[in-house]
């Protein structure tokens, strides 16, 4: 019995595989014959639209069927629908329809999948030709999705170049991308065939060499585009003034700038903003106010370019009420000031020490829904450390918080500097700890800025273990790094260490500063070597353009050391080449003019220093008053104390 069941139980299973097996069977045939029609259907259709009578029949053939198509499997119905709209010159419809494939495509294919399907959905035989256009079509497609690598590799594939405008747009791409070696060789492989370059090539052309500081050969394309018999465009012109601007050629700037007018090229707003900006960052006040006048007269309305750069300019000549007034202008023009026109404010306001003012700015910029964003913050609580007002640096940063605003390093590097320079070294680590948790990258700055602020407390030991985990971590030390610890070892009285801190720059490729050689200098004279201090100053005098920080560590070093003749001869040389001294300076050389009895220098001293518009203080006054007591010349003492600083304890 169990052994019929059994036969009967197989034979069951049997007949169940078989009839699975034959619905299998009829399933595929249904599925390759559903397959066959649908690819059959697609030629049809996409030789309906090839031959379709307007872009309105062919795009009513494509959309319904090309939404239930994988472009990924099969592009022939798209090809056709691109090819439809090319050939009937519907350029910018072939475009967009192309860039919407471009972007189904890259949801799953990478770039270079995506172009290669493509070109050679497009490169089909049974298209028409010629096939030059449909492909310039898919490179700008491309170039504006961002793939330029991509287009280039089109063009290369293709037996014939496309349009200029076409290749324009790839050089282009490279040059946004910042990718000049790469522009360059398209432009080699690309005009290299029987195409010329138009104005827009030598624009795109002229632009590269400014950005990568070659004026020369920007000016020489300039000149080759003339000779081709092409008329410059405003673009051209502007460019060039503004690669003349960037490298403080004025002269040159207002030249071309001349040239355009002569050319009856009318400048644009963005050219007159070049311009004024390239006097702006010289500092050429009136040249930069003549340029706003010509905007007004040309009948050119400024914008917040316009304001924003002379805003900037005013508030770094130290002059906030000139600032303020291009403010106003700025609202008589209904320009609304944008974050950097209140930023560059504040600024001018903090370097003033008028917190005040700029916080006044801060709640009118909250007032007219201006975002106050990192850059805002940031400058105010640099304005508070300088100030030494750490507690309300803090609370800002703490505010930022509550807003939701990321401080970023140089907010942090900031407060770090402000508590270094305060001498509170806890606290400044405890921010640099707070930067780690918040993922805020600590950089070559913070290094050098705590190392800076161990030096200042001559704690050296965690200065260097700094600079240790600084080299470790693949920092590369800075130029204000290694003179701290340089400065921190000579006034730690170590010199050895010192100089083996500065052969560790030199080596590094690193020059020395005038901030490092001053260091240097006031370090060997501390030390009483004052004839190797003379040496540095005059082995580097070469290299420097002569300058108040060199002359002021000689001359202060040679006075402490007793050697006032040598002092004199460099304060001398120092006034001869039109550098002025300081008032400290002045003092420190008075003082020791008094101590060799030299009463005569003590008088000219003084008369150069009211020559120069020097300011007395009370330092200098004190000075004066000891010294004209110490040689018994009490009549000019009284008067240094009574008639020209009332009060003064000396």
């Amino acid at each position: 019995m169990n052994l019929v069941h059994g036969r009967n139980r197989i034979a069951c299973s049997m007949t169940k595989i078989l009839s699975i097996k034959s619905k299998f069977s009829r399933a595929t045939s249904h599925s390759i014959v559903s397959k066959t029609i649908s690819s059959s259907f697609q030629s049809n259709l996409a030789n309906k639209i090839l031959n379709s009578e307007s872009a309105r029949e062919a795009l009513q053939l494509y959309y319904p069927s090309a939404k239930n198509i994988d472009p990924t499997k099969n592009l022939k119905l798209h090809s056709s629908a691109i090819y439809f709209l090319t050939n009937a010159r519907l350029y910018l419809k072939a475009r967009c329809l192309m860039k919407d494939l471009i972007e189904t495509l890259h949801k799953s294919c990478p770039p270079h999948r995506l172009s290669s399907l493509l070109f050679h959905a497009l490169d089909q035989t049974e298209l028409t030709k010629p096939k030059t256009k449909v492909f310039g079509v898919l490179m700008v497609a491309l170039t504006e999705s961002g793939f330029v690598d991509e287009a280039y590799w089109v063009l290369k594939k293709t037996n014939e170049l496309p349009a200029v405008h076409v290749c324009n747009r790839i050089l282009d791409g490279f040059l946004k991308m910042g990718r000049f070696n790469s522009m360059w060789e398209a432009y080699t492989n690309i005009f290299s065939h029987d195409v010329s370059p138009d104005v827009v090539t030598y624009g795109i052309l002229i632009d590269a060499c400014c950005h990568e500081d070659d004026i020369k050969y920007a000016c020489k394309l300039f000149d080759e585009m003339l000779e081709r018999g092409l008329s410059p465009s405003v673009v051209v012109y502007t460019t060039l003034i503004r690669g003349f601007c960037s490298e403080g050629r004025m002269l040159e700037a207002e030249s071309m700038f001349a040239d355009m007018s002569k050319a009856g090229v009318i400048p644009s707003l963005y050219t007159y903003n070049v311009l004024l900006d390239g006097h702006c960052k010289m500092a050429n006040v009136d040249k930069a106010l003549d340029v706003y006048r010509e905007i007004l007269i040309a009948g050119l309305n400024p914008n917040f370019v316009t304001f924003g750069i002379l805003v900037d300019m005013c508030c770094k000549m130290n002059s906030t009420l000139a600032a303020e007034s291009c403010l106003a202008q700025m609202m008589k023009f209904g320009e609304i000031p944008n974050s950097y026109v209140y930023n560059c404010l504040i600024d001018g306001y903090c370097k003033e020490g008028n917190l005040s003012a700029a916080l006044d700015l801060l709640a009118e910029m909250e007032m007219v829904d201006t975002a106050n964003d990192v850059f805002t913050y940031c400058i105010l609580i640099n304005g508070y450390c300088n100030m030494g007002r750490l507690k309300e640096a803090d609370d800002l940063l703490k505010e930022m918080n509550r807003k939701g605003i990321d401080a970023n390093s140089a907010v942090y590097n900031a407060l770090i500097n402000g508590y270094s320079k305060n001498g509170n070294m806890v606290k400044a680590l405890e921010l640099c700890g707070q930067m780690v948790v918040n993922g805020v990258e600590v950089n070559v700055i913070t290094y050098s800025t705590l190392i800076d602020g161990y030096c200042k407390v001559k704690d050296m030991g965690s200065a260097m273990g700094l600079y240790t985990e600084m080299v470790i971590k693949g920092l590369v030390p800075d130029i204000v790094a290694y003179t701290a610890l340089i400065d921190g070892y000579f006034k730690d009285c170590n010199m050895k260490a010192a100089l083996r801190v500065y052969n560790e720059m030199i080596e590094a490729g690193l020059t020395p500063n005038v901030f490092t050689l001053g260091c240097l200098i006031d370090g060997f004279c501390k030390d009483g070597l004052t004839n190797d201090a003379i040496k540095i100053f005059l082995d580097n005098m070469q290299h420097f353009p002569p300058n108040n920080v060199l002359y002021t560590s000689l001359i202060h070093g040679l006075c402490n050391n007793g050697q006032i003749f040598k002092a004199s001869k460099f304060f001398t040389e120092m006034r001869s080449i039109g550098l002025k001294p300081d008032v400290e300076l002045y003092a420190v050389i008075t003082q020791w003019h008094f101590k060799t009895k030299h009463v005569h220098d003590v008088t000219m001293l003084h008369a150069d220093m009211l020559k120069m518009g020097v300011i007395p203080n009370d330092i200098i006054y004190g000075v004066f008053a000891r010294g004209y007591r110490e040689i018994k010349d009490y009549k000019s003492a009284f008067r240094c104390s009574d008639d020209l600083l009332p009060g003064i304890k000396v």
